[in-house]
């Protein structure tokens, strides 16, 4: 292979390829309609320009026929008339134009063929049309739902990595940071109170005692809450004891009287 060919075989391809990348299905189906409407209108004109040589046509087959029967009567009545001559010479002007009308027929035929021809193919044509225009608005509306899909899908894969997107988990880590806070404080506050009460609470007990320990120092009462010692109960049991003897002395005393 010879290496224009090869350049010239490159040169196409990148074209082919740049051309694929341009193509709008849009633009391109348009023009397709636009295309195929001018042709229609090159064929009608066609199928007129074939009728209207068809009706000339016919009317000269038509004029040739009506000459030539006129020449047949002509020479039918030369005939009657006895001139023989004259008969023949209508005879040769009759052969020429029923010659001319063969002639005309045969014409006549092949353009009305060619007519019916024609006319087939711009109804067919214009039912292709028909057809294209109606293609044509459903595939741009495939290939603009295809083109919104596109689109879609490129926004929701881009969506992660957006500015947009960043902002939302910046704000969020932000706002679990303050719940955090709130919640740090809270139980900070809750701890001071109970820490509070404790402190009340115990001072409250040193402070009775404190209490208690005055009142002994004052009055020699026994601390409050303070058990009492083995000397105090010894002296205690020694005390009940003359006490009952003290009384059954006096009973003693009474049985005597």
């Amino acid at each position: 292979m010879g290496l224009f060919d090869r350049l010239g075989r490159v040169i196409r391809a990148n074209l082919n390829d740049l051309v694929s990348k341009a193509e709008d299905p849009e633009k391109v189906l348009e023009q397709a309609v636009i295309d195929m409407q001018e042709q229609l209108v090159q064929l009608r004109q066609a199928v007129a320009r074939a009728i209207a040589e068809q009706k000339r046509t016919e009317q000269q087959y038509n004029n040739n026929v009506a000459e030539g029967n006129k020449w047949q009567q002509r020479a039918q009545l030369a005939l009657s008339k006895g001139d023989e001559n004259l008969a023949r010479e209508a005879l040769v002007r009759k052969k020429n134009y029923a010659d001319a009308a063969n002639t005309l027929k045969t014409q006549l035929d092949a353009q009305t063929n060619q007519v019916q021809t024609l006319k087939s193919n711009l109804i067919a044509l214009e039912g292709k049309i028909s057809e294209a225009k109606t293609k044509k608005n459903m595939l741009k509306a495939r290939a603009k739902a295809a083109e919104a899909n596109k689109q879609l899908q490129s926004t929701v894969s881009n969506i992660g990595t957006s500015s947009a997107m960043a902002a939302f988990e910046r704000m969020e880590e932000k706002v679990l940071a303050l719940e955090a806070e709130s919640d740090s404080a809270s139980e900070l506050q809750g701890s001071g109170l109970e820490q509070q009460f404790a402190q009340l609470e115990a001072g409250s007990g040193v402070d009775d005692e404190l209490a208690a320990m005055k009142a002994q120092l004052s009055g020699g009462a026994q601390p409050a809450g303070q058990l009492p010692s083995a000397k105090d109960t010894q002296s205690t049991s020694s005390s009940s004891s003359a006490v009952d003897a003290e009384l059954e002395e006096l009973r003693s005393q009474l049985k005597k009287m």
